[in-house]
């Protein structure tokens, strides 16, 4: 992978057999690890020490090349190397101990591999003697997370280490990027050993594909000269293969329209004339639309999932598919595709562009003008928006809004699950990359605060917000006091309306207003009705107490002054409480299960299309 726009620098590689190694040391197998976290250019650690991987502790406390951020929780720690991982480009590193320490990995370790990140996750191990015993503090947490890692080793020998580490980074960061664990043996740690570097990698059949075929270019390039109604379906894989460059010049050679999925904003400048927003469930109407009626489809590291297609057996009737990915199982996994092809983004949009060239060249130029005039006025009348609530509360919305609107150049924006996120998405804008995390295939409430700490953590010279809502900010704000000890200052914007936002959007929607434990400031049955409207718990003192500076803000004619002064305090992070109104929506919205033709851009506002496209 080469060095991003980001700042971010690439990840030292081992190499392969037949070079000459270095001077051997006789080490311990813990000293074996840290040597090797050292050798493969992880600078940062987040993680909590325990039984089983003490003996690791012990020698990273000595080294000056690798900062360990001790977290709160072990899920903290997998978050924010995520969000490191996400912000830099680089392979987010987590440790933990074994049994519960390790099972607490579980959730960012599944929320990785959803989202493609990479990311390497180590456990110490009961001894290798008392595997399977049910020893205390025992877990088989290779057995357990074979399903959401990308490829996961159990080491029980000291000696296996160093050539262990050097695979799950290259795993990790190669090919489809995802997370890969690692759990070691105590007593592994604990033997003597040597260490040499590089050491020999030995994974055969580990082959990604990253040159894409010329036949299925050359195919994919006049399929995109004789569309009309053509859209480029970009997702989360133009991110990793660090092709918007390149996405950029395709978009503007061709003229085609541009949506980013939610796992690419930032991808392709928002602000672009080409970029008609982004497509799914919440998503913009002119992008959905997009999709809906397009007679070519071409997804570049993209994989129709569920939250973009809807009903997929009516999703895009009209359209053929050009599906680019790097891997292979996802092409043709929810849509058949007309011309597939394998390969990384970066060399696979590169080649495009030169067919296409090649194309026009040879009199073959797509005529969109018609299209345009379609997707233009689906723009114009059916722009994003929101009302102001009439009780002159804050508009949740507004308030995002004006976060991104004061925010310093190359903000990096981490956000909650919900109906935050989908704001955030909306109402901040994207025109650059690792701007914008967030969980989207698993959706992890509580991911933000631990991921902005790892974006800080990794890119300290810029700004970071995290978007939350009260509920998410409730499950993991402990790391703020992780923040506070270790001078990464982030800024929390916790969007309060009192309940699970989106839940309580649907049952609105379709539970008649019945509003089963969605409420987060009241007891079961309003026992208490004196807690009504009360702020339990208080976030500003809960923040101060754990080393923040506290902020509330409750009217809009105070919004852009207590957003200014989160801005100005950098040297310790900043939580500002925002009381919005409760009963906002995230509109436009695709109910589940519908079709996209099912789309609403209000509550009781069906766009009318005029159907008369040529269909």
């Amino acid at each position: 992978m080469t060095e991003q726009a980001t700042g971010a620098h690439p990840q030292p590689r081992p190499r392969s057999g037949g070079q000459q190694s270095a001077p051997v040391e006789h080490v311990t197998g813990a000293q074996s690890l840290i040597r090797s976290l050292e050798e493969v250019g992880a600078d940062t650690v987040f993680g909590i020490p325990g039984g089983a991987i003490l003996p690791a502790y012990d020698p990273l406390m000595d080294s000056t090349r690798v900062r360990h951020v001790l977290v709160r929780h072990e899920q903290g720690a997998g978050h924010a190397a995520t969000g490191y991982a996400q912000a830099t480009g680089r392979v987010g590193v987590c440790m933990a101990t074994s049994g519960p320490g390790a099972t607490n990995l579980v959730t960012p370790i599944a929320d990785a591999h959803m989202d493609s990140v990479p990311l390497v996750a180590i456990t110490g191990q009961v001894a290798s003697k008392s595997i399977g015993t049910d020893a205390f503090q025992e877990a088989d947490i290779v057995g357990i997370t074979m399903p959401i890692t990308k490829h996961n080793f159990l080491v029980t020998k000291a000696e296996d280490i160093p050539r262990v580490i050097a695979q799950a980074f290259h795993i990790a960061s190669t090919g489809r990027p995802g997370p890969v664990l690692v759990d070691i043996a105590k007593d592994a740690l604990q033997a003597k050993t040597t260490f040499s570097w590089p050491p020999t990698m030995d994974l055969p059949g580990y082959r990604p594909v990253t040159k894409p075929h010329a036949k299925q270019i050359r195919e994919a390039a006049k399929l995109i000269t004789s569309a009309k109604r053509p859209v480029l379906y970009v997702g989360g894989g133009v991110l990793k293969g660090q092709a918007t460059a390149e996405l950029k010049v395709l978009a503007e050679l061709t003229g085609a329209p541009v949506t980013t999925t939610l796992m690419a904003l930032g991808a392709f400048p928002d602000s672009h004339p080409l970029h008609v927003g982004m497509p799914g469930m919440h998503g913009a109407v002119s992008a959905v639309t997009a999709l809906q009626k397009a007679d070519l489809i071409v997804a570049l590291g993209a994989r129709f999932d569920d939250r973009v297609t809807g009903k997929l057996d009516s999703f895009a009737p009209y359209a053929k598919i050009v599906h680019a990915d790097i891997d292979p199982a996802e092409i043709g996994k929810n849509r058949a595709a007309d011309v597939p092809i394998v390969g990384d983004a970066r060399e696979v949009i590169a080649d495009l562009v030169q067919a296409v060239q090649r194309e026009h060249s040879e009199g073959h130029q797509g005529d969109y003008s018609a299209w345009w005039n379609d997707l233009n006025r689906w723009r114009e009348t059916y722009p994003l928006g929101y009302d102001q609530p009439e009780d002159g509360s804050l508009s949740p919305q507004q308030v995002i809004e004006r976060i991104g609107r004061l925010a310093p150049e190359g903000t990096v924006f981490a956000a909650g699950v919900g109906q935050h996120q989908m704001w955030a998405a909306h109402f901040i804008q994207y025109d650059k990359p690792a701007t914008w995390l967030n969980s989207g295939g698993a959706g992890t409430m509580g991911y933000a605060v631990p991921a902005a700490m790892g974006a800080k953590a990794g890119r300290p010279g810029q700004t970071v917000w995290a978007i939350d809502g009260d509920g998410c900010f409730q499950m993991t704000n402990q790391e703020l006091t992780t923040c506070a000890l270790n001078n990464i200052p982030i800024k929390v914007a916790i969007i309060n309306n009192g309940a699970l936002g989106m839940v309580r959007q649907w049952q609105t929607l379709f539970y008649n207003q019945r509003y089963s434990n969605t409420v987060l400031h009241s007891g079961p049955d309003d026992v208490n009705p004196q807690a009504k409207g009360t702020r339990v718990p208080d976030f500003v003192k809960l923040s101060e107490a754990m080393g923040c500076v506290g902020l509330r803000c409750e009217r809009p004619e105070d919004l852009d002054k207590v957003i200014e002064e989160a801005n100005s305090i950098n040297d310790r992070p900043v939580v500002v409480d925002f009381i919005v109104h409760e009963d906002a929506m995230v509109w436009p919205m695709v109910a589940a299960g519908t079709s996209n033709d099912e789309i609403m851009a209000a509550r009781d506002v069906r766009p009318d299309f005029g159907d008369n496209e040529d269909d």
